[in-house]
């Protein structure tokens, strides 16, 4: 790269400490651009009360965040996020934006200025129902220099544009998911199915849940473990005791990072049978399955969403109709037969998404 150090402005509608995947990739976006030597400075919300969890955290980077201050009134953050992006444009050379608010403001912005810039698309952004609020997205994109999808699912649902677009995957921190002499964790199952996210009917726990009372006349001993913030698990244990499951299926709810590989080393499965929501809220990619990976541990996700790109089949995991309990029994059945073959792959699999790889696809695109 050149000797000339770039200052690139990433805009995001998330970022860590508050949980998030379009806060996760843009963290790791800043992160690996500023170890890459880049000048990096990130606009996101303060989205806790006080902002003290969010100082903390951010006192702790190696590059820049200018937060948004919550007020009771909505309108006035998006106002001080215009105002906050435009003073933050005549310094960089780049500009990033990341998630629907991002997409925005910057297209916005960026008629007054002439810096160049960049949209990352995740998936949900441009599925929205309502048409007007679709159609604002596609002339907030047409504004843009170049467009990333993260999975080929999301460049499909941005095909109308007749733009070009380019597809980088989602990565991860591959360092941070190799462990040596992890304490065991008990965990109750045989097989140990599990599914790391946001209980919700996007991350597809119900999906699973619904199919459960046929798993188990095949796997009696089968147990299912919901990792993350648990938004729906009321309304889906209500579900499991309807079908007389609920025995079979724990609640963890948000758990420590130590605790998550704990479970992680112990499971069998890592399951996503995402689906779209009421609102048009899709996977754009499923990170969570590359973590699991990088314990050697396989998955099973739903064809015709961002999954497909977070699989390879037979390798890493195997891709199903969301609903075909058929297929999924067949799935589960293959995988424990082939156990040490599907770890050996998800492990291989996972070290091609380190972002240490992913950063030069970005870079590439900063000239």
């Amino acid at each position: 790269m050149s000797s000339v150090k770039k200052n690139i402005l990433i805009v995001s509608s998330e970022f860590p400490p508050q949980p998030g995947g379009i806060g996760n990739h843009a963290y790791h976006l800043a992160l690996y651009l500023s170890k890459e030597n880049y000048s990096v400075r990130v606009i996101a919300d303060q989205r806790s009360l006080t902002g003290e969890e969010e100082a903390l955290f951010d006192a702790t980077l190696p590059f820049a965040v200018v937060r948004i201050k919550r007020y009771s009134l909505r309108f006035r953050m998006y106002l001080k996020r215009l105002a906050v992006t435009f003073k933050c444009f005549n310094d960089a050379s780049h500009v990033l934006a990341t998630g629907k608010f991002s997409l925005w403001n910057v297209a916005f912005v960026s008629l007054f200025h002439k810096n160049k810039t960049l949209a990352i698309v995740h998936g949900s952004e441009v599925n929205f129902n309502p048409f007007l609020l679709r159609h604002s997205i596609d002339l907030a994109l047409k504004q843009f220099d170049t467009i990333v999808a993260v999975s080929h699912y999301t460049k499909s649902l941005m095909q109308h544009l007749e733009r070009e677009i380019i597809v980088i995957p989602n990565g991860i921190q591959l360092e941070q998911w190799i462990t040596h002499d992890l304490e065991e964790m008990p965990l109750q199952g045989n097989p140990v199915l599990t599914t790391v996210g946001r209980v919700s009917s996007r991350k597809g726990q119900l999906n699973v849940i619904k199919q459960l009372p046929e798993l188990i006349k095949i796997f009696p001993e089968l147990h299912y473990h919901c990792v993350g913030i648990p938004t729906e698990a009321d309304t889906f244990l209500e579900e499991a005791k309807l079908l007389g499951v609920e025995t079979h299926i724990t609640f963890h709810g948000s758990v420590t990072d130590l605790v998550l590989k704990q479970i992680l080393n112990v499971t069998d499965i890592f399951v996503m049978l995402s689906s779209e929501s009421e609102t048009g809220d899709v996977e754009g990619f499923g990170i969570a399955i590359l973590e699991a990976n990088a314990l050697g541990i396989p998955a099973i996700g739903s064809k015709h969403c961002g999954i497909e790109d977070a699989i390879k089949p037979n390798v890493s995991g195997v891709l199903i109709d969301t609903g075909n309990t058929k297929q999924l029994i067949k799935s589960i059945a293959n995988i424990l037969q082939a156990k040490d073959s599907y770890k050996k792959g998800s492990k291989h699999w996972a070290t091609q998404h380190d972002w240490s790889d992913i950063i030069k696809r970005y870079i590439a695109l900063l000239p």
